[in-house]
Parts: C-alpha cells; structure tokens; sequence
C-alpha cells in the first residue's frame, strides 16, 4: 500500500527548506504544494503499478487519493489515451490520411461508446468512402435514444458551419480538415509548434484542444516527435501552477512545466520517493502538465488555505472501480512494450 503525504507540518517544512527556484529569470517561492506535487506523483503511479501487477486493493492509505477520481500521471496511460492508441490509431488502415481521420473523429468525441457506435453502424470508420449523412443517420438516432455522444472530460465547442447540431457541424469541421489540407500540413511538420498551429487555424480548436489533439497525432508511427518539444498549459494546470508558485509564476507557466520535467529526479530524490517512470521512461512535458491540473485537485482538500486561480473547494468526481481490464499498450515506437 502507498502513503501519499507526510503530516501537513512536514510537507510545509519541505517546502520551505527548498527555499526558491529559478525559472524563465524569475525567481520563484514554492508553496507546500510544490512537495505535494512530488509526493502525488510518486504515489499515484504505485497506485497505476499496483493496479497493473493485478494486487488486491487498498491500492493506497491516503484518504484523498482512495475516495476521489484522479488521471493516472502518465496521460498516455489513462483508458481513453490508451484507447487512442490501441482501438484507433494502431487498429486499421495505416495510411497517414486514414490514421489522421480516424484519430481526430475519435477526439471530437472523446467517447468509446460513440467510436464503437459508429464502427459497429457503418462498418470499419475511414474517410475513403467517408458519407456526412451515414454519419449524421448513426448519431442522431443515437442523440434521439438519449445516448451521450461526448466524453465530459473537456468541452469541444461546436463551429458554425451552418448545421444546427452541435454533433453535425463537428463532421463539417472534420471534413473542412481534411479537403482543406490538415493531414499534409501536419505531415509536413518540422516541429510538434508547427503540429499544433496546422490545427489551431481550425474553427472551435483553442489552444488546449489543439495541443492535446497534436499529442494524440502525435503517438502514431508517422510523427517522429518527442513530448518534451512543446507544451501548452490548460487552465487546470495554470491553477496547480499558482497553487505551488503564487502569483509569481504567472505568464511563464510552460517554463515552470518544463523545469518540473526537467528537474523531477532532483525532487524525487530529495524527498526520497520512488518514482521509476513508466517502465523507465521520465515524465514529460504533457505529463507534468496534467500533474498540475491533478495536484490542484489533490490540493483542494490537502491544502485548502492555499488559493488557485478558479477559487474551486472542493473534488467533484468520486473514484469508482472500473471493471474492465487495465490496458497499457504504448507506441512502439517509444519501446515500452517489452
């Protein structure tokens, strides 16, 4: 079993001791929440390993971390990652166009069940042959059933390309993708920057959205890049930021993200926790980003003196057991399958 946290006045110690950093020039003051983030870390990912090797529960003896609903720290791990990766990208016709299509159409969504909707209704999903109204047919008799066609995990603002369903003009969106040139100019990209700013031209993808859609591009064989070449910070993770750093961080919350990567074994190691990675690889700029939005959640209740910056008190979703298999295929390309 894992023990997430010493008691506040040691954790508050810790932090202290660290005295400042240095990040992008400034100097910044960590909170007791800078441990925090370490020590969530280290335990979160026992809990994931603790998972995998199939050992009995309690996975972990900190209250927090059994009574409410976390990501795992790698974002690759998590069950719709590592659906992305097994059920979309790698499952299919390996055509860059195809991959493409396949990997944004699932991510508009973000819901298994309206991928398995759509492959179960119209056969294997491709764009060759792809047909708005067969598409259209599928989701709305399933919006008519009252099914959830999307994941709640975030919200992908529907564009107006002049259909009145939110689920429509998202298909017109993925046409306008991919008559328009997407694919080859992702392709084509020298850097995951360049990934990113193909996708940010597009009507409803904001900074975030196109961001986590470059990562998820990112793990098919096609893209040769690596997640420490760039990184956008969503709000939950500016909130963690603000909760470790203060105001002082403000405006230069990629480079703090860039320094936890960087320097996450010298925090590790002077907190001595453990912390192996996933099978050895090092947590990188998309997971210390998603650690911050953790931790800010984590910190609502550990710490709830300590202020973000969306004045949240309090964890909404509750762990529940999922009963289906723990998965944890990863791209070959990284090779992590063993």
């Amino acid at each position: 079993m894992v023990t997430l946290l010493q008691d506040r006045q040691t954790s508050a110690g810790l932090g202290a001791a660290l005295g400042r950093v240095r990040v992008a020039g400034r100097e910044l003051r960590p909170t007791p929440v800078f441990d925090t983030y370490w020590r969530f870390a280290s335990a979160r990912q026992a809990v994931y390993e603790a998972r995998l090797a199939g050992r009995p529960q309690p996975w972990s003896e900190d209250p927090i971390l059994s009574r409410h609903r976390f990501t795992n720290c790698y974002r690759a791990a998590d069950r719709v990652s590592q659906a992305v990766v097994s059920d979309v990208i790698y499952c299919g016709p390996q055509q860059w166009e195809e991959v493409f299509f396949r990997t944004l159409l699932f991510k508009i969504f973000n819901k298994e069940s309206t991928w398995r909707l759509l492959n179960r209704e119209l056969g294997e999903v491709r764009w060759e042959g792809y047909d708005f109204r067969a598409y259209d047919r599928v989701l709305s008799e399933a919006f008519a059933r009252e099914e959830r066609l999307y994941s709640a995990a975030y919200i992908v603002p529907p564009p107006q390309l002049g259909e009145e369903r939110k689920h429509r003009n998202h298909l017109r969106l993925l046409e306008m993708m991919m008559t328009s040139g997407a694919p080859e100019r992702v392709l084509d990209a020298a850097t995951m920057r360049e990934v990113y700013e193909v996708l940010l031209g597009y009507p409803a993808l904001g900074p975030f959205l196109a961001y986590q859609f470059a990562i998820d591009l990112n793990y098919a064989p096609q893209l040769p890049f690596s997640e420490m070449d760039f990184v956008v910070p969503g709000p939950g993770a500016r909130d963690g930021i603000r909760k470790c750093f203060g105001p002082a961080a403000d405006g230069i919350e990629a480079e703090v993200i860039r320094y936890m990567a960087v320097s996450q074994g010298e925090h590790f190691a002077r907190l001595g926790l453990t912390f192996a990675g996933l099978k050895g690889r090092p947590l990188q700029l998309i997971d210390c980003q998603n650690l911050f939005c953790e931790v800010d959640k984590y910190a609502r209740v550990a710490h709830p003196d300590i202020a973000g910056i969306s004045g949240r008190s309090r964890i909404k979703q509750a762990y529940r057991l999922d009963g289906a298999p723990l998965r944890a295929w990863f791209p070959p390309k990284w090779g992590l399958n063993g």
